[in-house]
C-alpha cells in the first residue's frame, strides 16, 4: 500500500515556514490525513483547512511531540533554526535528535527531510554542516529517512528568491563579492514539491539521500541578471576581490528584507559551490525539474496570480502588522488595505461600487482624477477620457477611464488594472461582505514597483492616495446610502 493512501496520517513539521506553507497546500488536494505540528497553534488554525488537525509542540521539548506524532505514518521534517539568536546547529541538533527518538517510539514508517547540498567531509559552511548532521541524526534510530538535498529554491516567497529580488529592486549598481559568482543548482518551487510529495509513493527502500536541482548550473550573479532581465531591469554588477561575510550580511540587512544573522548564515553558505553530483534521483523519479529561466518566470506569475486570488485585507490581519508609512510589503508588492460599515444591503453597496468611474466620477476630488489623467496623456497614456461603456454595469475586460477590470465577482468583488503609465503595475479592488445590519466595504490599492523609480513614485504619492481613497470610499458608501 502506498504511503500516501488516504487511510495513512501524514504529519509535517515546518508549516508555518515557506517550504512548509506550499507542502500543505499540495497536500491538500491528495486526500491524505494531515496534522501540523506547531508551537502556537492558536495563530495558525485560522490559516489551514479545518480537515488539517494542528498539534501544539516543541521540538526542544522530546514530551511535547509525542501526540503529534501518535498514529503517523509519514513525517515530514521541514525545519531549521537559521533564524535563531542562539546556537542554531546545537538548536537543529537537540530538534533532530527529540524528533528521531520520539519517531522511533510512535512507530512512523518514514521521514521526510529536506536538506542541502554540499560535499559531504568537504568544507563546508557551519548552515550546510548541521543540514548533513541533521539527516544523520533523523537516520540513527532506524527509521527510514527519504532526504533531499537542494540548493537554491526559487520561488516567490523563497528566502533566497527574496534576497535576489530586493537587490536588484533596489540597486541600479551592486558591488558584488566573491560569493556572488560561486556555483549553484537551484531548482523551482514546484518542483521540489513535486519531489516531496514524490517520496510518499517510494516502496519501502529503507533510507536514501537524493540530490536534486534543476537543469542549470549557474551563479548568484546569473540569477540576478535574468531576474533584472525579466522585471526590464538594467543593472551594472561591478566585482571586488573582498567582501567578508560579516559586512556582507550587514548589507543585505540594509538593502533586503533578511535580518543580518540570517543573511550571515545564508551566504556562509553560498561562499561553498551546491551542486548536484550524485544523479540518483533522475532514476527514481519521474519528475523533470524546469530551469533558471522558467523557474524564476514562475516565481513572477505566481505572484500576479496571488494578486488575483488573494484576499489581501485578510492577508494584512493575519500578518499582525500594523499601517506603515508605504503600506504592508508582500513580496514586491506593497498593500494598503481600509474597510468601511455602511448600514445598507450588500447589493446596494456593490451597486455604488460599481457605478464608479465615467458620468459618476470617483466619488471624491473629481478634479484631482482630471489632473492625474492629464498628467498621464502628456506622458504617453490612455489619461482619463475613455470613460466607461455603461453607466451602471460592469463586465470584464471594460474600460473605467484610465482602468480596466480585470475581475468581477458580481455582488462581491470587482479588480480593476491601472492602465495609465506608472514605474510598476497598480490594482484596486473592492470587496463588499454581509455585515449585522448590513455591509462592509474593503478597499484595497496593489502597487507592484519596478526598481527603484517605481518605490520612489509609490512613496511620493503615499500622502495623497491617504486622503484620495479614503474620500473615495466614504463617497462610495454615501453613494450606496442615498
Amino acid at each position: 500500500m502506498p504511503l500516501s493512501a488516504p487511510t495513512k496520517l501524514v504529519l509535517i513539521t515546518g508549516a508555518t515556514g515557506y517550504v512548509g506553507g506550499r507542502l500543505l497546500a499540495e497536500l491538500a488536494g491528495t486526500g491524505c490525513r494531515m496534522r501540523c505540528l506547531v508551537r502556537r497553534p492558536e495563530h495558525f488554525r485560522q490559516r489551514v483547512p479545518a480537515d488539517v488537525e494542528v498539534v501544539a509542540g516543541d521540538l526542544l521539548v522530546a514530551e511535547s511531540l509525542r501526540p503529534a506524532l501518535a498514529g503517523a505514518a509519514v513525517a515530514y521534517y521541514l525545519v531549521h533554526s537559521m533564524g535563531s539568536a542562539g546556537n542554531f546547529e546545537e538548536q537543529d541538533r537537540r530538534s533532530a535528535q527529540n524528533f528521531a527518538a520520539e519517531a522511533k517510539v510512535a512507530g512512523v514508517e518514514r521521514i521526510i527531510y529536506l536538506g542541502g547540498l554540499g560535499v559531504d567531509g568537504g568544507d563546508l559552511s557551519p548552515h550546510l554542516r548541521s543540514r548533513h548532521e541533521v539527516g544523520e541524526i533523523l537516520r540513527s534510530t532506524g527509521v527510514p529517512v527519504i532526504e533531499f538535498r537542494a540548493s537554491i529554491i526559487i520561488g516567490s516567497g523563497s528566502l533566497s528568491f527574496e534576497m535576489i529580488r530586493a537587490l536588484v529592486e533596489r540597486l541600479p549598481i551592486m558591488v558584488t563579492p566573491r560569493w556572488v559568482r560561486v556555483l549553484a543548482q537551484p531548482i523551482a518551487i514546484n518542483d521540489m514539491l513535486a519531489y516531496l510529495l514524490a517520496a510518499l509513493e517510494l516502496p519501502n527502500m529503507g533510507s536514501a539521500t537524493f540530490e536534486v536541482g534543476g537543469p542549470d548550473v549557474v551563479s548568484y550573479a546569473d540569477l540576478m541578471r535574468e531576474y533584472a532581465r525579466q522585471r526590464g531591469l538594467r543593472r551594472w554588477m561591478i566585482p571586488v576581490p573582498v567582501l567578508t561575510p560579516r559586512l556582507s550580511s550587514l548589507w543585505l540587512g540594509l538593502v533586503t528584507p533578511l535580518y543580518a544573522r540570517v543573511g550571515r548564515k545564508l551566504i556562509d553558505s553560498i561562499r561553498h559551490p551546491t551542486v548536484v553530483r550524485d544523479g540518483t534521483a533522475r532514476h527514481a523519479f519521474t519528475i523533470e525539474p524546469v530551469g533558471m529561466t522558467e523557474a524564476i518566470a514562475r516565481a513572477l506569475r505566481n505572484e500576479d496570480h496571488d494578486c488575483a486570488q488573494t484576499r489581501w485585507s485578510d492577508a494584512v490581519s493575519a500578518s499582525g502588522t500594523d499601517r506603515t508609512w508605504g503600506g504592508t510589503r508582500f513580496g514586491n508588492r506593497l498593500v494598503d488595505v481600509r474597510a468601511l460599515l455602511v448600514q445598507v444591503k450588500p447589493e446596494l453597496a456593490f451597486a455604488a461600487v460599481c457605478r464608479i468611474g465615467g458620468e459618476t466620477g470617483w466619488y471624491y476630488a473629481n478634479w484631482l482624477w482630471t489632473l492625474r489623467g492629464w498628467m498621464d496623456l502628456v506622458a504617453g497614456g490612455v489619461g482619463m477620457r475613455r470613460g466607461r461603456r455603461d453607466p451602471a454595469s460592469l463586465l470584464v475586460g471594460d474600460t473605467v477611464d484610465c482602468w480596466r477590470v480585470e475581475a468581477l465577482d458580481t455582488g462581491k468583488r470587482l479588480l480593476f488594472f491601472a492602465e495609465m503609465k506608472l514605474p510598476g503595475r497598480a490594482w484596486l479592488e473592492f470587496v463588499v461582505e454581509p455585515a449585522e445590519n448590513g455591509a462592509v466595504i474593503r478597499q484595497t490599492a496593489i502597487f507592484d514597483p519596478v526598481g527603484l523609480w517605481g518605490l520612489a513614485y509609490w512613496y511620493s504619492v503615499w500622502p495623497l492616495h491617504q486622503v484620495l481613497f479614503a474620500g473615495m470610499l466614504r463617497g462610495v458608501a454615501r453613494a450606496a446610502d442615498s
